[in-house]
């Protein structure tokens, strides 16, 4: 009896769950597709003091990452990477496994 009543519990919480996880979406979803006013009013302010909203548009600001120290945008790429070969990775691991403190015996094993 206790197994079923936990087998019904937990089958309502994860239609709950499930329920909760389409709700959101959509309303992510709603979200996402409706524009803002760029002056920052409400929905409900939409309509109201047309006759002194600006008739610029919004001008962006990127991420502040994206500015050099000047506050320019920066033109180039943010990720370089390069190529590595296997053996020049060995190399790197080794160099930096034989500079550790703590391997003082490495060295001569290699010697050896």
């Amino acid at each position: 009896m206790l197994h079923l009543i936990y087998l019904i519990a937990f089958t309502v919480i994860a239609f709950l769950a499930i329920g909760n996880l389409i709700r959101n979406l959509l309303s992510l979803s709603f979200d996402s597709q409706r524009s803002f006013s760029p002056s920052g009013k409400s929905p409900t302010q939409w309509g109201r003091n047309q006759v002194n909203a600006n008739p610029s548009p919004a001008k962006l600001v990127p991420h502040p990452e994206l500015l050099d120290d000047s506050g320019n945008p920066i033109n180039e790429p943010l990720l370089v990477m390069r190529s590595m070969t296997v053996e020049d990775a060995r190399q790197q691991l080794d160099a930096i496994y034989n500079s550790s403190p703590g391997n003082s015996k490495g060295k001569t094993e290699e010697n050896q």
